[in-house]
């Protein structure tokens, strides 16, 4: 979770370190022009809108307890802990971000600076608004399964149609614990007859 009031920043459960100093929200539509031969002016295509952007600063000094370095340490593990290797994904919770209707959002960036005869370091912190995409599975044999075959089998010839119909089923497999898929039930003397019926 991430809480920010006038003074405090919280991510995961950990103060951020330093003065809080600004929060900026910024939102943009997505909107394409078109190309028209013989216009001058370009008509303009609403497409939708990109993820928001939140950037807040933060001024760190050196205390009683810990270094500006320090301090600064703590934020970068919040970033990018070591051994992380994906971005991770946190609820803001914030009057500002509210009434933007932001309500999770990714580190994006960690900037620092720090100017000589000065003995504060600027931090710069930018998140980017996330809005999980919903993904509909469906199950193997499902309805359109269904339609789909019954469409295929309605774009068959009808004579096809009648030999599937007349042409019978398959022949049945041995148990396949048995030793050999063959039987050898006639009798002896029946073979042989049918043998000696044979015209060669």
């Amino acid at each position: 979770m991430i809480y920010i009031d006038d003074s405090i920043v919280k991510v995961g459960g950990v103060v951020l370190p330093g003065l809080f100093k600004s929060i900026e929200i910024k939102g943009d539509a997505l909107i394409e022009e078109q190309e028209v031969e013989g216009r001058s002016t370009k008509p303009k295509q609403a497409t939708g809108y990109e993820d928001a952007k939140i950037n807040l600063e933060l001024i760190l000094h050196d205390g009683p307890v810990l270094t500006k370095l320090q301090k600064l340490e703590a934020i970068q593990n919040l970033f990018k802990k070591k051994g992380q290797v994906k971005p991770i994904i946190y609820e803001i919770v914030n009057e500002h971000t509210a009434a933007r209707g932001i309500t999770q959002i990714l580190f994006k960036n960690l900037t620092t600076k720090e100017q000589s005869k000065n003995d504060e370091l600027t931090v710069m912190i930018e998140f980017w608004e996330y809005i999980p995409m919903t993904i509909t599975a469906t199950k193997a044999g499902s309805t359109s399964g269904t339609s789909a075959a019954s469409t295929a089998k309605a774009n068959l010839t009808s004579e096809y149609q009648g030999y599937l119909s007349s042409r019978g089923t398959a022949p049945k497999l041995h148990d396949k614990t048995a030793k050999t898929a063959a039987t050898d039930n006639a009798e002896t003397q029946a073979y042989k007859s049918k043998l000696a019926a044979m015209p060669y």
